[in-house]
Order: C-alpha cells, then sequence, then structure tokens
C-alpha cells in the first residue's frame, strides 16, 4: 500500500457512516434497545433467545444433552432471533442481556425469573443448575473452567478476527488476514497438543469446556466455518479431527445444531423448539411441504 493511500486515524473517532462490511446494518457504537418489542414466552421454565451461529449452539447442545441424560427440567422453548433483522436490539431482548448479543436465557423456574446471558455463563448455570457436565472434583472442574475461559477468551480472534476479514469485510487487508490466521492456526495448535494428551479437554469426559469450544474450533475442523478449511489446512490437526468427528457423531449434537437454524437444508432447520417431537415434526421441509399443498 503506498503512503497517499495509508489510512491515518483522526485524533477523536466518529461515527460518521456505516461501516462493518457485511453486518453494518447492525453495527452501532451505543448500546441499549432501537425499538420496543416484548420477548415470547412459552410454556417451559427455560426460555433460549438465539440462533444457530456457532455461540448460539452451545447453548442448545447443551440443552439437548442435559434432555439426553434424562433430566426432564431441562426442557426448553427455544425462539428465533434475526440478528440481520435486529431483533437483538427490541426492548424484551435487551432486558435479557444489555449487550445484545445472543444466546439469551431467562429461568422462569427460580422467583424471580433469573436471566443468563453470555454462551460460557448460560453452559455453567445449566451445569451447576442439573449437577452435569462439569466434574465436582476440584482438580477436574478447575482443569474444565480453565478451556471454557480459554474459549470464551480465544474465540473472538478467530471469529470478530479472522473470520471477519478473510469472509465478511468489504476489503481484503493482507495484514489483518495474515495476522488473524496466524493466530487460528496458533490456536488450533493448542487443541491439538492438548487432545493429544487426553480425549477431550477438560479429561477423560465431555464436559462444557467440549460444548464451548466444538462449535467454534470442531466445525473449523470439519470446513464448516468461513470456507476456510484448505486456507488453514485444518486437516494436518490430526487430534483436533478426532475429537471434532467423535462430537459430531453426538445425537444431542445433531439436534442442537438444527435449533433456531436459518440456513442450509431444509431438514435440519428447525427455526423454533417447543417440544421434543418437533424435530419429527416442525423442521423447515416439512412445514414448506405442509404449505404448499
Amino acid at each position: 500500500m503506498s503512503q497517499e493511500h495509508e489510512y491515518v486515524p483522526p485524533k477523536v473517532w466518529k461515527w460518521e457512516k456505516a461501516n462493518g462490511g457485511q453486518f453494518a446494518n447492525i453495527n452501532r457504537p451505543i448500546a441499549g434497545p432501537t425499538h420496543d418489542k416484548a420477548l415470547p414466552v412459552g410454556k417451559h421454565p427455560l426460555q433460549l433467545y438465539s440462533l444457530a451461529t456457532p455461540n448460539g449452539v452451545k447453548a442448545t447442545i447443551m440443552l439437548e444433552e442435559l434432555l439426553a441424560l434424562g433430566h426432564t427440567g431441562a426442557e426448553y422453548d427455544a425462539w428465533l432471533i434475526k440478528i440481520g433483522d435486529g431483533d437483538q436490539f427490541g426492548s424484551g431482548f435487551v432486558e435479557v442481556n444489555p449487550n445484545s448479543k445472543i444466546p439469551a436465557l431467562m429461568d422462569h423456574g427460580t422467583t424471580p425469573p433469573t436471566r443468563v446471558f453470555e454462551s460460557g455463563s448460560i453452559l455453567l448455570y445449566l451445569a451447576e443448575k442439573f449437577g452435569e457436565l462439569l466434574p465436582r472434583d476440584p482438580a477436574g472442574r478447575t482443569e474444565t473452567l480453565n478451556w471454557l475461559f480459554w474459549q470464551m477468551g480465544s474465540g473472538p480472534y478467530l471469529g470478530g478476527g479472522f473470520g471477519h476479514f478473510y469472509a465478511y469485510a468489504p476489503t481484503k487487508i493482507e495484514y489483518a488476514i495474515d495476522r488473524f490466521a496466524m493466530e487460528a492456526k496458533r490456536q488450533l495448535d493448542v487443541l491439538d497438543r492438548r487432545l493429544a494428551e487426553t480425549r477431550y479437554l477438560g479429561g477423560d469426559d465431555y464436559t462444557i469446556a467440549d460444548i464451548a469450544t466444538w462449535p467454534w474450533y470442531g466445525q473449523l475442523a470439519l470446513d464448516r466455518v468461513y470456507d476456510a478449511g484448505e486456507f488453514l489446512q485444518v486437516q494436518e490437526y490430526e487430534h483436533v479431527q478426532r475429537w471434532a468427528r467423535e462430537i459430531d457423531a453426538r445425537p444431542a449434537v445433531k439436534r442442537g445444531r438444527m435449533v433456531n437454524r436459518t440456513f442450509g437444508p431444509l431438514e435440519q432447520q428447525l427455526h423454533e423448539r417447543h417440544d421434543a417431537s418437533d424435530f419429527a415434526s416442525r423442521t423447515q421441509d416439512k412445514l414448506e411441504a405442509v404449505s404448499s399443498d
């Protein structure tokens, strides 16, 4: 880039026009609601407001895993939040999550109802509520939480860093792509070295650390994120590949990926989930077939 075209930051940044590439219409430098809109409430104590992004499916995978373990109290209603339309800036959603990000959870089984936001917090809340997927011994619990918080801290470099500049930015910036591709590969190497030692991130058992990490790094290894598998040579990470495939085969993970999903094959899209039977009767292919009759 020649000197005459280099960007020189002003002394004071001002938001004078929409920026942010593909997501410019929902990016802004202030918080708070943009419109009044109450959130729906279904029949179950647990009410989830989400979209099947990598962060969103953490919550639905967790809930489906708890149900698979026999916890009927983990039944939930999952409501679709269309972030491209700005649903996350409705007044009701902002009351649940002042940060306006999915997923967000309300537990109406407590008095008063408990709001839970940030995907890692939701996983930890549900693990403690139901006594599952988080070791009780101090050493195992700590190691699991180490990896849970590793994902929470590392994920933005993969998503907002690499993913944004590689897949979504309106201009391909070599420095930015190189910087975050290097970090994404470093993170994959961190995981690969850990998974060479243990079956799962926390040790021998599947935990919330895996549920948090798999939607981002497992799906990246399976070439489902940013169409970047070849670019990052994800097949080189042997132990991540083994782990990614093993978790991908879990029935609860397959179901969790379907909930609040609005893209991909219609038979894998369950826009809203209110009952376990919805997976058999209310996927988008079946709903569209009925509407076309």
